[in-house]
């Protein structure tokens, strides 16, 4: 695999997120190649492949036995990431995956289990916290802008999804939910900015029973709730640092900043970790000043959804770790679970895994490039 120029890719799933993935991909033409896509529907597959000229498609089972590709995108809805991971790692391929990594901590860990015992790479969205605004942050954090971080919040708060979203029964199902959605995205910019968790405090609740659906084409349409959908909790890191964090399909919106990171000489302000940049959104309050200081990106690529596999290509190529690697979304998702345990249970919940943090990117990486 080291001796390849560029990666070989198949998509399994063409659904909504795909248009993202499919147009971010085509900003690294070395370092990746997509042969092949494939969806339950083909005519989703089909229209995608016309769209970006993608050669050929295919059955789910016809993009996993495809000798030429080398990673599988897998973009299908949440319960079954894992079987499609499993599924693709049994193919002898690498493999990478939609957020959230699984469902449960327990399929998680049977995907990286057998991974690493056939010497194959998982990688898992998000991967947000490569984009220019977020590195930005890290950048400052690791020059000690702030001094030593204590603290954090993150707050995603929203009505739910199916006001505008064309089918959007999973968000309610079980793996759905505001902390399955959304939570990848702040979780992952946490241990990005602060390093692993390693307990986790929370309450939980399901406020309606059923929602209704208001976007075409399946206005009028009831879903029944399987899943919580307020959630408000704090997450002790191992480095001391303490977030609170609320995350809800219940509210109507809320005056509160998306992710800010809390130090013993000052406070940042980052932006929405849902996405790569965002100009002027970064500010620092410094110790013993009274203004709010604006910090220009140091990352002014432009990029998109698919950088994190263009990370995954370049680190087989060059045999270095991955920075949206699948222990992380494995970690990610075992805190994840933790909120509603703990809301069962009571008590604090401990984490029993860990992982690396992130290495940053350099600042003024261009567009296509990767270090």
């Amino acid at each position: 695999m080291s001796k390849k120029s560029k990666i070989k890719v198949g998509v399994i799933g063409c659904g909504n997120i795909s248009h993202a993935y499919f147009y971010g991909l085509g900003l690294f033409p070395d370092l990746i190649e997509v042969v092949r896509c494939g969806d339950l529907d083909m005519a989703k597959a089909k229209a995608r492949a016309t769209e970006f000229h993608i050669p050929q498609t295919g059955t789910t089972e016809e993009v996993l036995a495809d000798p030429e590709i080398d990673l599988i995108l897998n973009l299908t809805v949440p319960k079954a990431h894992a079987a499609i991971n499993l599924a693709a790692l049994k193919k002898g391929k690498h493999v990478y995956c939609e957020k959230p990594f699984s469902i449960t901590s327990d399929e998680g860990k049977r995907v990286i289990s057998y991974a690493l015992s056939k010497r194959l790479r998982v990688g898992t969205a998000p991967d947000t916290f490569l984009g220019s605004g977020l590195q930005t942050c890290r950048k400052l954090i690791d020059d000690g802008a702030i001094g030593k971080p204590i603290g954090a919040t993150g707050f995603m708060v929203c009505p739910g999804h199916e006001s505008w979203h064309p089918s959007p029964e999973f968000y309610y199902e079980t793996g759905g939910g505001p902390m399955f959605d959304m939570g990848p995205y702040y979780l992952t910019a946490l241990v990005h900015f602060l390093g692993p968790v390693k307990r986790v405090s929370a309450s939980t609740q399901k406020t309606f029973s059923t929602r209704t659906i208001t976007s075409q084409p399946l206005k009028g349409k009831k879903i029944k709730v399987e899943t919580p959908t307020h959630y408000s909790g704090t997450v002790a890191f191992a480095n001391g640092a303490v977030a609170t964090m609320i995350m809800s399909f219940d509210t109507q919106g809320a005056k509160l900043p998306r992710l800010e990171i809390y130090g013993t000489e000052g406070t940042l302000s980052c932006p929405d970790p849902n996405n790569f940049h965002d100009d002027n959104s970064i500010s620092i309050l410094r110790k013993s000043k009274s203004e709010w200081e604006t910090i220009p990106l140091l990352h002014p690529h432009r990029v998109g959804r698919g950088m994190g596999v263009a990370d995954m290509a370049k680190a087989i190529l060059t045999a270095r770790v991955h920075r949206c690697n699948g222990e992380m979304g494995y970690h990610v998702v075992e805190v994840m679970q933790a909120f509603e345990k703990s809301s069962k249970s009571g008590r604090h919940i401990s984490i029993r895994s860990t992982c690396r943090q992130p290495k940053a990117l350099p600042a003024n990486l261009q567009t296509g490039d990767m270090d």
